[in-house]
């Protein structure tokens, strides 16, 4: 499609180019029609704001009112309070955050991580393969060419940030496993907890077979 390269280069020009230009000492990101400016205090992000605000107007375009908003990066550093202190961009969720540094001391700062609404669009593409249902003729090799592919993109893109957040969603897939296999075999059938131990003896054996085997390490068994 044309559109969207022929949108990026309007963007292009009507804010990457103008920004740089006529607002020096401050750093931006943008991926198609979503950005976000970096200020150093209120009073610059305002100013800024407004700027960028009469600039998309000149090119006939507008801000979103509800996505548009100021934020303020709380951390150990930065102690201050705004009613905006988190946002989403390019489905992670940046906020304060409590992490632990190497010498074990915890402190705040503002991080990454996969959003609720991405994890929710994960298990939505998981549940629509239907393997539970509609796949228990199929060998478990099947399911992997099903399933692997997907878990690899997620974890390669998810996975840079806050990893663990993004590994608790693969715990949605080996639920699906255990269902997929109390449909397929009766000895499993209403039985969840056997289901689980059949699913982690194959782990244990190959646990390259199933991508999320090699990064939770083992199933999760309930």
């Amino acid at each position: 499609m044309i559109s969207p390269l022929l949108a990026n280069l309007f963007m292009h020009y009507a804010f990457d180019h103008w920004l740089t230009r006529n607002i020096s000492g401050v750093w931006f990101e943008r991926y198609a029609d979503d950005a976000l400016i970096h200020c150093r205090t209120r009073e610059e992000a305002e100013f800024v704001l407004e700027a960028v605000r009469d600039r998309l107007l000149e090119c006939g375009l507008t801000l979103h009112p509800t996505k548009t908003k100021l934020v303020y990066c709380k951390d150990s550093n930065r102690q201050g309070e705004h009613e905006n202190m988190t946002f989403d961009f390019l489905s992670y969720t940046f906020r304060p955050r409590l992490i632990r540094n190497r010498y074990g001391k915890f402190y705040v700062n503002f991080l990454p991580a996969v959003s609720r609404a991405a994890v929710q669009d994960f298990r939505n593409k998981i549940k629509g393969l239907e393997i539970p249902t509609k796949k228990r003729g199929c060998g478990l090799l099947e399911i992997a060419r099903e399933i692997n592919p997907r878990v690899r993109g997620w974890i390669g893109y998810f996975g840079r940030f806050y990893a663990s957040m993004a590994e608790n969603a693969l715990y949605y897939v080996e639920d699906t496993l255990v269902r997929w296999a109390m449909g397929k075999y009766k000895k499993l059938k209403g039985r969840k907890a056997k289901a689980g131990r059949w699913l982690a003896s194959i782990a244990k054996r190959v646990p390259m077979f199933m991508v999320h085997w090699q990064i939770c390490q083992k199933p999760a068994v309930g």
